[in-house]
């Protein structure tokens, strides 16, 4: 990786989008998928948020392999048990049971965020989300995602965009030397207008700092959903969260459109809201959506 300070951000998502897809691949090496560069269709995967909150890791792959979905994005504190305070033979085991099946981990999805006033707190966000930075790596995931959450009272708006910026670029340049991407999550409470993250994404101009789609309402706002993905289209990183693809209140159809327009590589991940009783089958019905969708939109 010793070019990357030379690569445009575009250039830079798309090349570890590629290492994303590529890293289950047996045989194959960083510095190989580096190299080439071969087309990929648009994948779907699963954030365990809700639907698989409660699933150990065997478990986990064994649904994710039923239901064909063969992606997730670890969501912290739930009973797949994956945490900085593993040790380096746990980690071990962990790359283990994923690079023996057909299930890939895409990355951590962490809460850590890094708007508090409070220099100590942000510091403490800093060093833990360097750690999950290790703790992905270690597990052959291939990034972190971290979020914005609010603003502060008697905090100008524009020190808390400088402030969360900056520490993005810090744990990009991190994230860079151990092939791990930083995906800011659009979340929070006025953090998630499309133009704030924006504003955060100019500051953030280190091409490992991606951003994480994540399918709010906010998004249909001001000039509407085209216009608003078009803000950050160069920015998107190798993961993007949606909601129950059947849920009328978004344009997932739209959305999937825009994604295929811009031959997006990375992974559109259910993060699932719902509680259905059988959630394999719940899984299965979601990617037969998004693949009739992809399909469509390849077709129009």
């Amino acid at each position: 990786m010793d070019n990357l300070n030379h690569l445009s951000r575009k250039e830079f998502i798309n090349r570890l989008i590629l290492l994303s897809g590529m890293m289950a691949v047996p045989g194959v090496g960083i510095s190989q998928v580096w190299k080439r560069q071969p087309k990929m269709r648009i994948n779907f995967g699963l954030v365990t948020y809700l639907w698989g909150k409660d699933w150990d890791i065997p478990t986990m792959i064994d649904n994710m392999t039923a239901a064909q979905v063969y992606g997730v994005e670890l969501r912290v504190d739930h009973a797949h048990g994956v945490s900085p305070e593993l040790s380096r033979d746990q980690r071990k085991e962990v790359r283990k049971m994923f690079r023996n099946s057909p299930v890939q981990v895409v990355g951590m999805g962490t809460n850590e965020q890094f708007d508090s006033p409070d220099r100590a707190r942000l510091r403490e966000a800093i060093d833990r989300t360097t750690a999950f930075i290790i703790l992905s790596r270690d597990i052959g995931g291939t990034g972190v995602k971290v979020k914005p959450n609010q603003f502060h009272p008697n905090v100008p708006k524009s020190r808390t965009v400088e402030q969360i910026g900056r520490a993005l670029n810090q744990l990009a340049r991190i994230g860079a030397d151990n092939g791990q991407q930083i995906r800011l999550e659009v979340h929070g409470n006025e953090t998630q207008e499309i133009e704030i993250i924006k504003d955060i994404m100019d500051v953030a101009d280190h091409p490992n700092a991606t951003v994480c789609w994540n399918s709010n309402p906010e998004d249909l706002k001001g000039r509407g959903l085209e216009a608003n993905f078009n803000m950050l289209k160069e920015c998107l990183g190798a993961v993007t969260h949606v909601r129950e693809l059947d849920d009328p209140s978004y344009p997932y159809e739209e959305l999937v459109r825009l994604f295929v327009g811009i031959n997006y590589r990375g992974w559109i991940m259910l993060e699932g809201r719902t509680d259905p009783a059988d959630k394999v089958q719940a899984l299965i019905h979601q990617r037969k959506i998004f693949e009739e969708m992809v399909e469509k939109a390849l077709n129009a």
